[in-house]
C-alpha cells in the first residue's frame, strides 16, 4: 500500500538546522511532484515547498525562502526538507505529500530555547 513516512523532526534551538525526510513506497515516486506541508496548533496547513518530479523544479513560501532547502532522490523514493536559521514561529507538524494525492502522518518540528 502507499506509504510517506517522515522523520527527521525534534526539538532544535533558535538558529540551529534539521533535516526532514520522507521515505514513499506503494506508488510511482518518480512521477510525483512532491511538497512538503506544515500545520501549527490553531493554523491551517501551510505549503512549505514543492519539487517537481525530476527535481528541477522548487518553489517556497515566502516564509521560508532563502532558509529552507527541498530535495529528492528517485533513486532512493526519498525527498528532503533541509531546514536552516529556525526560527520559533517554524514550530509545526511537518507533513509530506505527493502531489495533493498521499499524505505522510507528519514529524513535529518544535523551534525552542
Amino acid at each position: 500500500q502507499v506509504q510517506l513516512v517522515e522523520s527527521g523532526g525534534g526539538l532544535v534551538q533558535p538558529g540551529g538546522s534539521l533535516r526532514l525526510s520522507c521515505a514513499a513506497s506503494g506508488f510511482t515516486f518518480s512521477v510525483y511532484a512532491m511538497r512538503w506541508y506544515r500545520q501549527s496548533p490553531g493554523k491551517g496547513r501551510e505549503l512549505v515547498a514543492s519539487i517537481s518530479s525530476a527535481g528541477g523544479s522548487r518553489t517556497y513560501a515566502d516564509s521560508v525562502s532563502g532558509r529552507f532547502t527541498i530535495s529528492r532522490d528517485n533513486a532512493k523514493n526519498t525527498v528532503y526538507l533541509q531546514m536552516n536559521s529556525l526560527k520559533p514561529e517554524d514550530t509545526a507538524v511537518y507533513y509530506c505529500n505527493a502531489q495533493g494525492k498521499y499524505w505522510g502522518q507528519g514529524t513535529q518540528v518544535t523551534v525552542s530555547s
